[in-house]
């Protein structure tokens, strides 16, 4: 007996001003096209001149040449009348990821393990770190491990390198607790998104030894941050954040160990999303359709 090969799948992402008839003109082309949607999702930021935003999933038989028209007759005539910001995304082959990294490896481990585990559509392409401690665990998952030291007075020369490992290689850069600022230069010559991780305090317990000042405050709730990366330092459109409460009971080795393990799960919940292409840019905010 014959297996029956399911079609590919494709996501549409859309962003555009708000009016009548946009989920009436993107299903009938689909239609049209013979296109079957498995999953629709839309959010207007105001129904009256807002903005208007769309994740639709949908499988679609033919090849390149067909996905070519397909994609040239939605540009022309869907996506130009209605002034749309608008991505195909096409499944089939997991997204390459790159992993930069420092000591800290909770965030990298969890990365390396869903990867390897099936978790993420995903496979993590390289490892580059500005410390060695990492390249044991790293290569164990058979990933290479690239170290690239970082100086104050050096860090244009270490950007480079990092660079030059990554040209081509990677369509997600993830800092996993990497705890170098990346430059706007650097952004712009990646071409590709940056997801970073960091801690939340209220208050804000920014520099060395967070944890200890925030116990020493005696903080009540601790969080992390996942956002995508700009020139803005920690300023980038956020994905996803949580919290977790914490009690007086609390010293600085439980704070640590509770704030490792709520940094895994969010920067993980941040890949994954865009990964699966839910998460769309709205300025310096975003729309997750989860």
């Amino acid at each position: 007996m014959s297996r029956v090969t399911a079609p590919p799948t494709a996501r549409l992402l859309i962003s555009c001003p708000d009016g009548p008839g946009i989920v009436a003109a993107v299903s009938s082309f689909l239609f049209d096209q013979g296109a079957n949607i498995l999953d629709s999702d839309q959010h207007s930021t105001d129904p009256s001149g807002g903005r208007f935003f769309m994740r639709m999933e949908f499988t679609l038989d033919g090849d390149e040449d067909r996905w070519a028209a397909f994609e040239a007759a939605f540009g022309s005539g869907i996506a130009a009348p209605r002034a749309m910001d608008w991505k195909l995304a096409r499944t089939g082959r997991p997204r390459r990821v790159a992993v930069l990294a420092s000591r800290e490896d909770h965030c990298l481990l969890d990365v390396l393990w869903r990867a390897s585990r099936g978790a993420f559509d995903a496979e993590v392409v390289v490892v580059v770190s500005n410390h060695e401690v990492a390249r044991p665990a790293v290569e164990a998952f058979g990933v290479p491990f690239v170290h690239v030291p970082v100086a104050n007075d050096t860090k244009p020369e270490s950007e480079a390198a990092i660079l030059r490992e990554l040209a081509g290689r990677c369509d997600l850069i993830v800092l996993a607790r990497y705890m170098q600022i990346l430059s706007g230069d650097f952004l712009k010559q990646a071409g590709v998104p940056v997801i970073n991780i960091h801690h939340s305090f209220l208050p804000a317990f920014a520099g060395a030894d967070p944890y200890r000042r925030a116990m020493e405050r005696g903080v009540k709730i601790i969080g992390a941050t996942a956002h995508y990366v700009t020139e803005a330092l920690d300023a980038g459109p956020i994905i996803e954040q949580d919290v977790v409460r914490v009690s007086h009971r609390a010293g600085v080795t439980d704070l640590t160990r509770m704030g490792a393990d709520i940094e895994r799960l969010v920067l993980a919940r941040a890949v994954q999303w865009h990964l699966e292409d839910r998460v769309l840019v709205d300025g310096n905010k975003t729309v997750v359709f989860t």
